[in-house]
């Protein structure tokens, strides 16, 4: 049964305030409900069943009728608690709003697992400004984990402080990535990991953007990397990341974004960052030269 959004007053007062902590909170109401919302309509298909699905950009970029339904309960609960605010979501949502706050909403992040049965799926909410995101969450229901941060108020799971690996040497990181829906994207992205590989201890590519970050932002990870991915795959776990003290940027030490994304315990993000960016000079070199 879809939970019921909070009830209107028809005020136009939000019923959230403005505080870092009050967005927090309704960030945290948001990904659990809507996170419930699709696992239990995971649970009744059964193990193992795949779930009917339609796709986006590519044919292998899938969505279902639970990232429609979740992403719906977001938003119509945002609409009421904070109607003027904007709102950005994966599967369509959009509302200009007036506040200058921005909700980012990815209603199942990792939707491939999802439709698979696999664990690794999560449903990620973030509120930002002008400097950047404020306050997120993001909550893992088959797990039962639920990660969040505010600016400035440090990071925690299941209410728990976390904080990064304080790992340094790449030859002992264990480091995430994932992979473009592109084929000649995925490709180019193949030939980096080959060459990367040997260099780290090893890596890990679950299938949700949201969780890894998460995974550096407890220690599951030393360090993970990312290309082409999208405001609401990267608001909450950026924050989270950060806010557990890892160092978060994108492949040129800037703001972490759409274009890339590294988020890496202190002692190895430069490191990475080099190791990157050797590997891609060397690859754009040989193909300059296969091509001449």
């Amino acid at each position: 049964m879809r939970p019921e959004p909070m009830t209107a007053d028809h005020s136009t007062e939000p019923l959230v305030g403005d505080s870092s902590a009050a967005l927090r909170a309704l960030a945290v109401d948001l990904a659990r409900s809507a996170g419930a919302l699709a696992h239990e309509g995971r649970c009744l298909l059964g193990v193992g069943q795949p779930v009917a699905h339609d796709t986006k950009s590519t044919p292998t970029d899938p969505v279902t009728e639970f990232d429609r339904a979740a992403e719906a309960l977001i938003v119509d609960t945002l609409r009421l608690a904070r109607p003027d605010d904007s709102i950005v979501g994966e599967e369509g949502a959009e509302h200009a709003g007036t506040s200058g706050l921005e909700w980012h909403i990815d209603p199942i992040d990792g939707t491939a697992n999802f439709v698979y049965d696999l664990p690794a799926w999560c449903t990620s909410v973030a509120v930002v400004d002008e400097l950047g995101p404020l306050a997120g969450a993001v909550y893992v229901p088959v797990t039962d984990e639920l990660f969040c941060a505010a600016r400035g108020a440090g990071a925690t799971r299941n209410g728990e402080p976390i904080r990064c690996s304080s790992a340094s040497q790449l030859a002992m990181a264990l480091i995430g990535t994932g992979f473009n829906y592109s084929p000649i994207i995925r490709e180019r992205q193949a030939r980096r990991l080959a060459a990367l590989l040997p260099q780290v201890r090893d890596v890990r590519r679950f299938g949700s953007a949201a969780l890894d970050l998460c995974m550096v932002a407890c220690g599951r990870l030393d360090a993970y990397f990312e290309e082409y991915l999208n405001s609401w795959d990267l608001a909450a776990g950026v924050l989270i990341a950060s806010e557990a003290g890892a160092t978060t940027s994108n492949f040129h030490a800037d703001l972490a974004g759409s274009d890339s994304t590294v988020a890496a315990a202190p002692g190895l993000h430069a490191p990475l960052l080099a190791l990157i960016a050797e590997i891609d000079a060397g690859q754009a070199s040989f193909s300059t030269n296969a091509s001449s």
